[in-house]
């Protein structure tokens, strides 16, 4: 080994670049394990960006002609020059790699640029549209791009933060579902399984350090091409996670791809910090699920950093409470004076009991005046407890997934409460925790993923998407305690995910996001169809076919609106949780974009701001307004964030700050560390400050190991 770092030692002093490359394999080489998982990580993996401007120092590729169906020429060249050629510019290539120097001249229209992953990245994000029916809910997020890349922009943004990560990776079947290098991966391919562990293992690094550490989970499925290798790779990467599998029925006729007709695939559950799955009405196996003794009861008051009565006003009411007897007789006005500390403490000789959070603030309830009153009448809500220390009554009602199993006679209850509130009869427990084995006809793959996607977006295909409710029940299992969690899925195909989180949700009032990433792919089929009559990568008449915007942007803005992408009424209902028309939608907000790849020269001298606004608006939390342009005053203040561009508005820019009670993150633009401090020092506590542009270089930087 000495002898190999003395010989790697006098490459480097010869060829710095040599040297480098042969430190690299030679430290990947002396990690592998003598036992566990080994295969090949040096294998390189890049990605075209067909959209991305040529610009001098690229690495790019030349393209074939128009109307070829070839691979074309795979070597990497680099740009040295750009000029002006006629009505068009050319491009003055150096090959990369070459024992020889070879040169050639080429139009900039027959190249595309190609990122290596080794290489560092300064992401942006352009907004492609919207959908707003949510009121002040946080947006989900549609992200176009290359997931490794997108998964380097949410270390900026999501570090640490994300309480969930669902992903239904490329299950490496042979069939041309991925691709490694700009190839499809064929089942005869020799390295399919390195390829494949490789692509998982970049991602997965990456993921981790989005995972909040002290309470996420991680959920992977699969099926049986890949289950044991990626078994063993969770295992290594992630040895301070508990991690559980379960199998899941998803096709009962089953499939005869191989000897015998398989009916199942397979899910990693992977538990980090204190992580624990939530007991749930229904274990997913048993015929009849297990009837709680104590119902599921929630508390009306909406919990979350956010929920303030600003977000929702008409959510801020006194339900009136009789004193003697505890039982709730009506509901008030929505609060609407300048000063909380004056709202009326009792209301024609009822208790007037108010949303008060643990910091004394108004809040919000889950439920408005009129829906809390019609559970009251059925005995699904009742006023607990006072509350002294906040000056208020706890309230406490039962969700949408209790109340259906009340329906069903999955849970027997009786009005027999001292508050007229409903009890359960008979049994223990509080609910079961999900078994090991799924086997439930909602979970159906055929039925209630290509057939629901079909009715969203009707003459539309995607190949194999998931069966809504088997993602639902698998998030609600461990997250249908956070109503305010941040859900990542970046394998999203057809983004069953995002509208997976709007279903729990709806039933429970819950604030929870999801960031939903993909890339633009093109099926194999369309592809050869398109180069044919001569459309290429980065072309419109090529794009629009592309998953993202073909697929997973159009179900998701479906399933909000309830309408198909022709503005019919989407036909049919939901089922199971809860049954309602697909054409009600959800009060959800959605809002797509696409990765872009800045200069770090640019961002320094806030020349890329409109494409590094959406990162910021993100990172505080993908709720209200979001400053898309450079303040002309210097200074920019919305309800989640503040922009602090020119120094010497520092002054009303921290009274605005420090006035903005719900304003969590402060970003100034400044080189001048001395000034920074200066200004932070003067903001209220709460707030977190953050020093533009060097906080966005200096992330990319590391997230990269520079």
């Amino acid at each position: 080994m000495s002898r190999l770092t003395d010989l790697i030692a006098l490459a480097k002093a010869k060829d710095p670049q040599l040297g480098a490359d042969l430190g690299r394999e030679f430290r990947v080489l002396s990690s592998r394990l003598p036992f566990g998982l080994n295969f090949e990580r040096h294998s390189p993996e890049a990605v075209e960006l067909p959209q991305r401007p040529v610009r001098k120092g690229d690495k790019v590729r030349v393209v074939p002609e128009r109307g070829s169906t070839k691979n074309g020429d795979q070597r990497l060249w680099q740009v040295k020059a750009i000029r002006k050629a006629g009505n068009g510019s050319l491009a003055d290539l150096e090959l990369l790699g070459a024992t020889q120097a070879e040169i050639k001249s080429v139009s900039v229209d027959d190249l595309v640029v190609v990122a290596e992953f080794r290489d560092t990245i300064y992401p942006g994000l352009m907004s492609t549209g919207r959908v707003e029916r949510g009121g002040d809910k946080p947006f989900h997020t549609v992200i176009n791009g290359e997931n490794y890349h997108v998964l380097k922009a949410l270390t900026y943004t999501h570090r640490g933060k994300v309480d969930a990560i669902y992903i239904d990776p490329p299950y490496n079947t042979g069939a041309k579902d991925w691709r490694y290098n700009n190839d499809y991966v064929e089942g005869d391919d020799l390295y399919r399984h390195s390829k494949w562990l490789a692509m998982m293992e970049r991602r997965l690094l990456v993921a981790k350090e989005l995972l909040n550490p002290t309470d996420s989970i991680l959920i992977v499925t699969i099926d049986e091409k890949e289950v044991h290798r990626l078994g063993v790779l969770l295992e290594q990467l992630f040895p301070e996670a508990q991690i559980q599998m379960c199998t899941i029925v998803i096709n009962p006729s089953g499939t005869s791809r191989d000897l015998l007709s398989r009916v199942e695939e397979h899910a990693f559950f992977a538990f980090f910090g204190g992580a624990r799955p939530c007991r749930v009405l229904d274990n997913l196996l048993t015929v009849v699920a297990s009837a709680p003794d104590a119902l599921p009861w929630e508390s009306l008051l909406r919990r979350g950093n956010t929920w303030y009565r600003h977000m929702r006003p008409n959510l801020c009411y006194p339900v009136l409470i009789d004193r003697s007897s505890g039982e709730i007789k009506g509901v008030g006005e929505p609060f609407s004076g300048d000063h909380e500390n004056l709202r009326p403490k009792e209301i024609n000789g009822l208790d007037a009991a108010w949303p008060v959070r643990t910091d004394g603030r108004l809040g919000i309830w889950r439920k408005d005046g009129r829906g809390l009153m019609r559970l009251v009448e059925r005995g699904f809500a009742y006023a607990s407890a006072p509350d002294e220390r906040r000056g208020t009554w706890s309230i406490k009602y039962l969700m949408a997934g209790a109340i259906r199993a009340i329906a069903a006679n999955r849970l027997i209850v009786e009005r027999t409460g001292i508050r007229g509130q409903v009890e359960s009869r008979g049994g223990t427990g509080t609910g079961s925790i999900i078994k090991t084995v799924w086997n439930r006809p909602s979970h159906n793959a055929g039925m209630h993923g290509s057939a629901l996607l079909r009715q969203l977006l009707p003459g539309r295909r995607f190949p194999f998407p998931k069966a809504l409710y088997a993602v639902e029940d698998a998030l609600r299992a461990v997250i249908a305690s956070k109503s305010d969690a941040v859900v990542l899925d970046f394998f999203s195909g057809s983004g069953t995910t995002a509208h997976a989180v709007m279903r729990l949700n709806k039933q429970d009032g819950g604030c929870r996001q999801c960031i939903s990433v993909t890339n633009n792919e093109v099926a194999a089929d369309e592809q050869k169809a398109l180069r044919e009559q001569g459309i290429r990568p980065g072309d419109t008449d090529w794009e629009r076919w592309g998953i993202c915007d073909y697929i997973t942007k159009p179900r998701v803005r479906a399933a909000i609106n309830g309408k198909t992408p022709e503005g019919e009424a989407i036909n049919g209902d939901y089922n199971f949780t809860d049954k309602f028309p697909i054409a009600d939608g959800f009060e959800e907000n959605a809002e797509f974009f696409t990765l872009t790849y800045e200069s770090p020269i640019a961002v320094n001298h806030n020349m890329a701001f409109a494409r590094i606004a959406p990162l910021l608006w993100m990172r505080a939390g993908s709720r209200g307004k979001r400053i898309d342009k450079l303040p002309v005053q210097g200074w920019g203040v919305v309800c989640a964030y503040g922009l602090l561009v020119d120094l010497d508005a520092a002054t009303p820019f921290i009274r605005a700050v420090n006035k903005a009670k719900d304003l969590r993150i402060a970003f100034i633009v400044t080189d001048d560390d001395r000034r920074f401090q200066s200004i932070a020092r003067r903001l209220r506590g709460g707030v977190e400050p953050v020093r533009l542009y060097k906080s966005y270089l200096t992330n990319f930087s590391f997230a990269n190991g520079e």
